[in-house]
């Protein structure tokens, strides 16, 4: 009850099957424990922790200033509360191959189902953002097989890198590095910021591993339907921030209304409701827990 009732383990078993179903995997970003426990409740294929989120989460830019034991601990925190795989963001791996290792291991630790390490420089930034600095592709591949390396806790947990090349380096070099991160050992790819359908597609053609699509907000990359993206060969899309912003647009709203009327009553119907809320949070079934437990007399 208050963990799910399933092992890191076998989550990350069911994510590699989920993966090798040819079914699209539609996986949110979650903000919270709570936020995934109602991304589960809908039913969808697992949620995603953003690097990004946990930044802006803690009032950073997303410009690497997170550390891996503030990532490690919001992802364990994430993870455990829901029976759906997770996976999670773990920017450049925090350093250098070394840290890289330790980096996974930790994730393993946490029980989360996979990350993704990417090819920026520090100070990195979003991937939609531009004037972003790459590593070169040997240190990428250095990263790659340290990350490979630190699995060996798990060999269930997913490696999978992300390449931020189209914007500075173009397509073609994009295509070409992603092959290389997979002659390394990444297991899928996830080419940030393609700009059009024939993109995606393009790596489809080349990458025979899975491939994620980032369907961010305001980004570089028109917001395609899960329905384009199947027909485009893609196996994950990922919606990093769209539930925190939609959470922050709303409080957003709801403080101008406090200021204004002096009163929360005309947004009350806006508000998930207090079953809703015990209902996502099983309070009944931690009360009856509670009473059978103590159902003695002296």
């Amino acid at each position: 009850m208050l963990f799910p009732e399933i092992t890191p383990s076998n989550k990350r078993a069911q994510f590699r099957d989920k993966l090798k179903s040819g079914k699209l995997l539609v996986m949110p970003g979650a903000f919270s424990p709570l936020s995934a426990m109602l991304i589960e409740k809908k039913k969808f294929d697992g949620v995603y922790i953003s690097g990004s989120v946990m930044s802006n989460d803690l009032g950073y830019p997303d410009i690497g200033l997170t550390t891996l034991s503030e990532v490690a601990a919001r992802g364990r925190q994430i993870a455990r509360a829901v029976s759906i795989p997770s996976l999670i963001d773990i920017d450049t791996g925090f350093g250098e191959p070394m840290n890289v290792t330790r980096t996974v291991q930790e994730m393993i630790e946490m029980g989360i189902c996979g990350g993704h390490l990417e090819d920026q420089m520090n100070p990195k930034r979003c991937g939609h953002l531009d004037n972003k600095s790459l590593v070169s592709t040997d240190d990428m591949v250095r990263k790659i097989q340290a990350a490979d390396r630190g699995k060996k806790l798990d060999p269930g947990f997913l490696i999978m890198a992300r390449t931020d090349a189209r914007a500075s380096e173009g397509l073609d070099a994009a295509i070409t590095r992603a092959k290389a991160y997979v002659d390394a050992g990444a297991e899928a790819i996830f080419p940030e910021a393609l700009q059009d359908e024939k993109e995606f597609e393009a790596f489809r053609k080349a990458i025979k591993v899975p491939l994620l699509a980032n369907m961010t907000e305001f980004g570089k990359s028109r917001l395609l339907t899960q329905k384009e993206l199947s027909s485009l060969g893609f196996n994950i899309v990922i919606y990093p921030v769209t539930t925190l912003r939609l959470a922050m647009k709303a409080v957003d709203v709801g403080l101008d209304q406090i200021i204004k009327e002096g009163t929360q009553e005309n947004i009350v119907p806006n508000m998930q409701t207090r079953k809703e809320l015990y209902e996502l949070t099983r309070y009944e079934d931690y009360n009856d827990f509670d009473k059978s437990i103590f159902n003695f007399k002296i």
